[in-house]
């Protein structure tokens, strides 16, 4: 048998297994950690790059652990969407741990390195297993690896601001936990599956006969994932915690930890509960309003920060906005919109905040204030910023462009225009922000530290340059990742 042919498990078990030799090498053979930790995610790209091209290539399959089928064994599914997931989170992971191999000697204590990089693997590891789990049990493992690994990644920094930041994300994503695991057991209670095909068959039918019971189980799943992805009104531990992470803890957390809640969403309302159901309550219309202010109010409270990250981190619950917003108008095109800004934003969002932390290593600021001609000395960060703010703000031959016309297309299509008027109104807002910081960077006089920066090292500024080049790339070329995007949305309609 084909080692290929185990790609789907090893994807998960490989991270997980080098997240315990990362503590045994950090003490043994310092040197060895991280080519160690970037091997695994050498491994995790080329995986998740092969099941694109076979899921492409023969259509979705399974891969059902020790050979036991379902219900009663562990089922992955590698779909268009699962796919896609995977090759976007193994790409950036490996893209963000390069540039953290030299910035986390600057922002952490040598003895927490080792243990940084076992934290940053579990982190994948999870986060692949979730999009590819087919069951509600391990769903609900990898949430809380995912949730205990994001804390560590912040509060690792050992700063007052961090554990704070990363103890308030804990007490909220408790509850978030919580709330899943509620719905997940209401859901077992009633259809006696775990299975994700198996409690879809079962709905059929139950959600007659008990249909208060599955509604408060879908109304928790909701709330516990919106709290996990951010979601405005439930987005209050964000800023704090993606702002005063270390950079390659900002970027993760930003442009892929809160995606991978709103992957689990799109394959819960789409893969699971029947169309009935969810039209038994206006569950679409809730997210469709709830992303309509989250990209609007995220947008305004990012207008007024003076703190490069904080700045960022608030732009993030806008943008995780636009996603739902593709999720909710259940528009084929607003669909292939929405999924295609999980890869696009995660680009963007990581060159942003890894720019910030390219700033903030030479120049030991983060006030935009004191940034003023940051572009005369620190001439890579500062155009890779400047792309991605044009990405950000909506701007032709970028990616950003390509996702916010999908949405907008999306809307008009099923004859909402006025979703495509929210869309319109958020990037002049994202442009009130975003466009004076490249204005002054280029045309302030720099002063102070910003005037005689230290170097940039390679390692840091090379992963700027290949994700400036992957915005333009997918801003110019979207047809190279919009085949299995609309195949994706075209096959979860297919399912709602």
């Amino acid at each position: 048998m084909s080692i290929t042919q185990h790609f789907p498990a090893l994807i998960v078990i490989v991270p997980l297994f080098f997240a315990y030799l990362a503590p045994v090498f950090s003490r043994w053979r310092k040197n060895w950690v991280a080519p160690a930790t970037l091997g695994a995610m050498v491994f995790m790209l080329v995986a998740s790059l092969y099941m694109v091209w076979q899921v492409m290539t023969t259509g979705p399959f399974t891969y059902e652990m020790g050979n036991w089928p379902p219900p009663w064994g562990i089922e992955l599914t590698v779909d268009y969407l699962a796919a896609f997931a995977s090759a976007t989170l193994s790409a950036l992971g490996l893209i963000i741990l390069f540039y953290g191999t030299k910035d986390l000697l600057h922002e952490l204590k040598e003895g927490v390195v080792g243990w940084y990089y076992t934290l940053y693997l579990l982190l994948m590891a999870s986060m692949l297993g979730m999009v590819l789990t087919n069951d509600l049990f391990n769903l609900f493992v990898f949430v809380e690896i995912c949730a205990i690994a994001s804390c560590g990644i912040i509060s690792i920094k050992e700063s007052r601001e961090c554990i704070e930041a990363a103890f308030k994300y804990l007490v909220l994503s408790a509850v978030g936990s919580g709330c899943i695991l509620l719905a997940i057991a209401m859901i077992y209670m009633v259809t006696g599956h775990l299975n994700f095909v198996f409690v879809s068959g079962a709905l059929q039918e139950a959600m007659y006969l008990y249909p208060y019971n599955l509604l408060a189980a879908l109304a928790l799943l909701l709330t516990g994932l919106g709290v996990k992805a951010a979601l405005f009104p439930l987005h209050v531990w964000l800023p704090d915690a993606h702002s005063s992470a270390p950079s390659p803890s900002s970027a993760v957390l930003s442009g892929l930890v809160i995606k991978v809640y709103a992957i689990v969403m799109i394959k819960l309302l789409y893969k699971v509960f029947p169309a009935e159901m969810l039209g038994m309550v206006p569950v679409m219309e809730i997210l469709l309003w709830m992303s309509t202010l989250a990209i609007v109010i995220g947008s305004m409270f990012a207008i007024v920060q003076d703190d490069i990250k904080k700045m960022l981190a608030y732009s993030s619950i806008a943008q995780i906005g636009y996603v739902f917003l593709g999720v909710a108008l259940m528009s084929e095109t607003a669909l292939t919109g929405g999924i295609l800004h999980i890869l696009n934003h995660a680009i963007m969002k990581a060159m942003l905040f890894l720019s910030a932390g390219a700033f903030i290593y030479c120049t030991g600021t983060r006030k935009l204030s004191e940034l003023k001609g940051i572009g005369h000395t620190m001439l890579i960060p500062t155009v890779a910023f400047g792309i991605g703010a044009f990405a950000m703000v909506g701007i032709p031959i970028t990616n950003g462009f390509i996702s916010k016309w999908y949405l907008a297309l999306g809307s008009l299509d099923i004859g909402r225009p006025f979703f495509a008027a929210v869309i319109l109104i958020s990037s002049l807002l994202n442009g009130i922000y975003y466009l004076p910081i490249i204005v002054n960077a280029f045309f302030g006089e720099p002063e102070g530290r910003v005037a005689d920066p230290k170097k940039l090292p390679l390692q840091m500024s090379a992963p700027l340059v290949l994700l400036a080049f992957g915005v333009i790339w997918f801003g110019v070329f979207p047809g190279t990742v919009l085949g299995v995007v609309s195949r994706a949305a075209q096959s979860l309609l297919g399912l709602l």
